[in-house]
């Protein structure tokens, strides 16, 4: 609008109040304003393609400078003939001319807006290096590719908006002493979301997990739907979103079951006492093996756990790929029944827990308190066995 003015008003009269005089009739004016919108409209719809034009037959650069000044240009150019067919051009230009510091505010203006132009100009071409370099690197993600877009944006903005208030602001130190000072009162005050805040950063540079993977953190257990710098959300397997905050991951346990693309999954089974444990190894081994969803490498493995109640426990594991809660499950029951089966074929017993009652032999037991006689423990233990419920 500065630009404007001094284009089109000048000191023998403004420049497009003579539009004024050749459409006379209101409805040529009104026609005349929704051309001049029209041609701005039909520019902001296009101006994309024209850059990228610019862009495959030069530089991005020359592009991203091309379509800001065409932009520019018809703004300008629109606003010069919607005040010039209405005749507010002159209107303007002695509204300028009344004000006492119009030079320096027009030049205040002017170098206002070409650092907000060269700003933007500035962004795009920051945004397209990052892109340059940050597609190359196999390493990074795609979330940190939008967070490190997004920094630079804040940072190159913070930087233009400093100077901007440098040239409209004559004690720019006293200003940011203020602003300083605010500063350290709301984040006293908003201490918990800066640490939340902060948090996000580190798990986003960090990358213990990534939107897709399988974790489980404060016995929550699902799979990671988005991650932002406040909190992480994630997909239960029962159907149900659950919001995390970040500073909670940051000083918890987190378990990432799908870090490596394969999960290793453990069927605890117990045999007989009797059993050949090495046999029944063998044998649960080869039939793990067989499953269509166990991996070949690594292979499977058994071994022997511990002594349980009634049998001696063994450790089925094996391994899975693509890991998730379906295939986890598809995969131990499909396990748990191939081992039954297996075991049956060859009369391999899995026992259920029981409980055997004895005692030493010859042991004297004293049964009652009158006679004071004395039986042996087989004996007495025949006798009480004999009697009803009611008599023990």
């Amino acid at each position: 609008m500065v630009v404007d003015v001094g284009l089109l008003g000048t000191g023998s009269g403004p420049g497009f109040d003579w539009l004024a005089d050749t459409f006379e009739a209101t409805e040529l004016k009104v026609l005349v304003t929704v051309v001049a919108a029209g041609l701005l409209l039909a520019v902001l719809l296009s101006y994309r393609r024209l850059q990228q034009w610019v862009c495959e037959r030069s530089r991005p650069l020359y592009g991203d400078i091309a379509s800001t000044v065409v932009l520019t240009a018809t703004c300008v150019f629109s606003l010069a003939v919607v005040l010039g067919v209405w005749g507010q051009t002159s209107e303007v230009h002695r509204l300028y001319s009344e004000l006492d510091s119009g030079g320096e505010v027009v030049a205040q203006l002017i170098v206002s807006f070409i650092l907000l132009v060269s700003t933007f100009i500035v962004v795009r071409f920051l945004r397209r290096v990052l892109e340059e370099v940050l597609d190359s690197a196999s390493a990074v993600t795609d979330h940190q590719r939008e967070i490190t877009r997004r920094l630079t944006q804040v940072i190159v903005w913070s930087i233009a908006l400093i100077v901007i208030l440098g040239v409209w602001v004559d004690d720019l130190g006293s200003l940011l002493v203020g602003a300083g000072f605010l500063g350290i009162v709301v984040g006293m005050a908003a201490k918990q979301t800066l640490g939340t805040v902060l948090a996000g950063f580190v798990l986003m540079f960090a990358r213990p997990f990534e939107i897709g993977d399988w974790i489980e953190v404060e016995n929550e257990e699902g799979i990671v739907t988005d991650i932002s710098i406040v909190n992480t959300r994630i997909r239960s397997f029962d159907g149900e979103y659950i919001m995390i905050p970040n500073d909670v991951i940051s000083a918890g346990t987190v378990t990432n079951r799908s870090r490596r693309g394969r999960l290793r999954i453990e069927v605890e089974v117990g045999v007989d006492y009797e059993t050949d444990i090495e046999r029944a190894t063998e044998l649960a081994e080869s039939t793990v093996d067989e499953l269509e969803l166990t991996l070949s490498a690594p292979g499977p493995q058994v071994v022997t756990k511990r002594f349980g109640d009634s049998s001696i426990v063994l450790g089925v594991r094996f391994w899975i790929d693509k890991p998730s809660a379906r295939r986890r499950w598809q995969a131990q029951t499909a396990a748990i029944n191939a081992i039954k089966q297996a075991f049956d074929d060859e009369d391999i017993g899995i026992p259920y827990p029981q409980r055997e009652l004895s005692s030493r032999e010859q042991t004297a037991v004293r049964i009652g308190d009158g006679d004071n006689t004395s039986k042996t423990t087989d004996t007495a233990s025949r006798e009480y066995q004999m009697t009803s419920p009611e008599e023990q």
